[in-house]
């Protein structure tokens, strides 16, 4: 199954009420976060991220993992650097977005 396709199987199942990225927007404090919020392009965008990156890490066993969420972790830093700018936000979702279509790429899957 493609990774789209469980993504919009997601989308379907789950009721969206307003945004809701992958943190609480009540409690954002950064830039990059409140714009987060205050976007819903960047807003669904986030949820996309966080969906596939959640299903991938799920794809690896448990001793396997450890780069994939160092490089996360890496990926967030350099998105907090775009503080409140939209346009940097949007390139730095669209790159690690690509990064982790191209993961579930490499993965051999049964037919």
């Amino acid at each position: 199954m493609k990774i789209r396709e469980v993504l919009m199987a997601i989308a379907v199942l789950y009721p969206i009420a307003g945004y809701s990225a992958s943190f609480d927007c009540q409690k954002a404090t950064q830039a990059d976060e409140k714009a987060i919020c205050a976007n819903r392009s960047l807003n669904d965008m986030d949820v996309e991220m966080a969906t596939k990156y959640v299903f991938l890490r799920g794809l690896f066993p448990m001793g396997t993992r450890g780069e994939m969420m160092d490089a996360q972790k890496t990926w967030l830093h350099s998105r907090q650097k775009c503080g409140s700018d939209s346009r940097c936000l949007t390139k730095s979702y669209e790159g690690r977005l690509q990064q982790l279509d191209e993961i579930y790429a490499g993965i051999d899957k049964p037919l």
